[in-house]
């Protein structure tokens, strides 16, 4: 796969996640005060996951084409961080 279409590629991913963080937020506004409580926790730790596989994305733009491959190593890794926060937040409001 190329930088270009990997690039594109996690990009649909944080967007496909994004709207996703949008209706989970909304479910969550319906929950208990407690449930509602550990959700808007959990929502923050699915945010700072998001934003840190969004500038490891950035760091992909700018590398080097025969250096990125490794670079896109540490947005693969970040993404897992995403999907585990996203997986929490799922079982929790299931």
């Amino acid at each position: 796969m190329s930088k270009d279409a990997y690039r594109k590629k996690a990009e649909a991913k944080l967007e496909e996640q994004q709207a996703k963080l949008e209706q989970l937020r909304a479910k969550a506004k319906g929950a208990g005060a407690d449930a509602q409580i550990e959700a808007d926790k959990q929502i923050g730790e699915l945010e700072q996951a998001m934003k840190k596989a969004r500038r490891k994305l950035e760091d992909i733009a700018g590398a080097a084409e025969d250096a990125w491959e490794d670079v896109a190593k540490g947005f693969d890794r970040a993404w897992e961080d995403v999907s585990d926060s996203a997986k929490k937040l799922l079982s929790r409001l299931g």
